[in-house]
């Protein structure tokens, strides 16, 4: 059965997430890994995702640190720092598939705010057809209803998407349900598959 949409996660698909590289050139790699050790900047983070305020979450988290309050602060104060740089190529296989007229959708865990910063970023972001993003919605992935949402409001069916996440228990749920899957470890693997299923040409996925 042929693909009639693709659907994209964003960071380190889209765009590079990588908190560690920001504070292991603000601290150094010991320094961050005591840190990341000590206080759950992930575990604040997720909660970010699900739709909870990202100043709020950030600065209670700091105060809950005092020993770690501006390190902890940097999570907000630099976030955009940590959510870049852009991967290009794996942008111009979306803005392909937009030429070609195949619907591109993004399934992504962010937090509400912190997707603001970033589109007002990155111009890619207002190229999608639709965008399915956690906070919003406060679901998200690897959990059943955040797919169930896009698969309702495309109306595609799940034997019809192709789903790339750079995460294997996001790419496991989309799997369980039927989605085409591929799991991206760079954008060049992710053009061979869109070459692969007819989406692209090695033209317009060069």
């Amino acid at each position: 059965m042929s693909i009639e949409a693709v659907v994209f996660d964003i960071g380190n698909v889209l765009i590079e997430w990588n908190p560690e590289r920001l504070y292991d050139a603000e601290i150094g790699a010991a320094r961050r890994a005591e840190l990341f050790a000590r206080v759950d900047l992930h575990g604040m983070n997720e909660r970010v995702d699900l739709g909870e305020n990202f100043h709020a979450q950030v600065t209670a988290l700091a105060e809950a640190h005092p020993d770690w309050t501006r390190e902890i602060m940097l999570w907000h104060d630099r976030w955009i720092e940590m959510a870049s740089p852009s991967i290009p190529r794996s942008q111009r296989l979306l803005r392909a598939l937009k030429a070609r007229g195949e619907p591109v959708y993004a399934l992504s865990n962010f937090g509400v705010e912190t997707f603001e910063i970033a589109r007002a970023h990155y111009p890619v972001f207002a190229e999608f057809d639709a965008l399915f993003v956690s906070g919003h919605l406060r679901m998200a992935k690897p959990d059943a209803p955040i797919y169930e949402a896009l698969e309702r409001e495309t109306g595609v069916a799940p034997e019809r998407l192709l789903f790339t996440d750079d995460r294997a228990d996001n790419i496991a749920a989309a799997h369980a349900r039927g989605w085409h899957t591929h799991h991206f470890t760079g954008p060049d693997g992710l053009a061979d598959r869109l070459v692969a299923e007819g989406l692209l040409s090695e033209a317009e996925a060069a």
